[in-house]
């Protein structure tokens, strides 16, 4: 077992040239969000902006834009059809991967909802996109209908499911995945190509090629709704900001852990919130010496 530390982050980040500008700093695509699940939406998002994404561009159904836009003054806007049910409608598939092809990575997943329409979205971005996607939440649990999907990807993809996602997409019991979480996650990333994050204490990065690490940051106070959109967003804005895969995820969950750690210290375990963390992705930053 490997234990991640601080050099994680410091092989995934570069410094910024003087000469930065949005474009070279990586766009990134969110398709997010659902009626009842705006939330999901802006933890994402905003975990990607305090991550350091040069654009944030979140897709999400038209009915939650008010919402989500009036939250987050930092992003571009793609509001898009709706299905009854208020989850963005498969019409909007061909919008959703040429603008993913466009982006430097797409987030899927966070309180997107599982019905036909978002099946499709999920499926066709994993079978078209030809930029790296991760894929979380409600992604993960389109995926488990059929995980063999992920073997018709044409980019990296970095899955990042909670023990309950994982028994869905292996099939195994709750227990076991959690009783077993190292075996668990590589088997899942070796037979299907992509980096597997397993949250919990001690989350587990596992790469297809089989190199494993386990987390050491990360407290109880985490174990909020929402954290996991944070991560998802995090992690996807390293990606687009140019690591690789496993770099990315590996940097992000450690900076995510961190994080907290430093919420739980300024808050208190108990009362502190997803977006406390996220207010305190510019503080872990300082103490891995950006």
């Amino acid at each position: 077992m490997t234990v991640t530390d601080v050099n994680v982050v410091k092989s995934a980040i570069f410094e910024r040239p003087d000469d930065a500008n949005k474009g070279t700093l990586g766009s990134l695509l969110c398709v997010c969000g659902s009626y009842g699940m705006a939330g999901a939406a802006v933890m994402s998002a905003k975990g990607a902006l305090r991550t350091g994404i040069g654009l944030a561009k979140c897709a999400l159904p038209r009915s939650i834009y008010p919402i989500v836009a009036q939250t987050i003054l930092e992003s571009v806007y793609y509001p898009l059809s709706e299905n009854a049910d208020g989850r963005i409608s498969k019409v909007n598939v061909p919008f959703l991967v040429s603008e993913s092809c466009k982006s430097s990575a797409t987030l899927v997943g966070c309180g997107l909802g599982v019905c036909d329409d978002t099946l499709k979205i999920v499926f066709s971005l994993i079978e078209n996109s030809t930029t790296p996607l991760v894929l979380d939440a409600d992604a993960l649990n389109c995926v488990a209908k059929q995980p063999e999907i992920l073997l018709r990807k044409k980019a990296p993809i970095i899955i990042t499911p909670h023990p309950g996602e994982m028994s869905r997409l292996t099939g195994l019991a709750t227990p076991l995945v959690n009783a077993e979480r190292e075996r668990v996650a590589l088997d899942f990333a070796q037979k299907y190509g992509v980096v597997t994050v397993l949250k919990g204490a001690g989350t587990v990065i596992a790469s297809p090629n089989g190199k494993v690490l386990v987390n050491p940051t990360g407290n109880s106070g985490m174990a909020t709704g929402g954290s996991g959109d944070v991560l998802a967003g995090m992690t996807a804005s390293i990606l687009a900001q140019g690591a690789s895969a496993f770099s990315s995820a590996a940097a992000a969950v450690y900076l995510h852990g961190l994080a907290g750690d430093i919420a739980a210290e300024k808050y208190g375990k108990i009362s502190m919130l997803p977006t406390d963390l996220i207010n305190c992705i510019p503080l872990a930053y300082k103490r891995c010496g950006f």
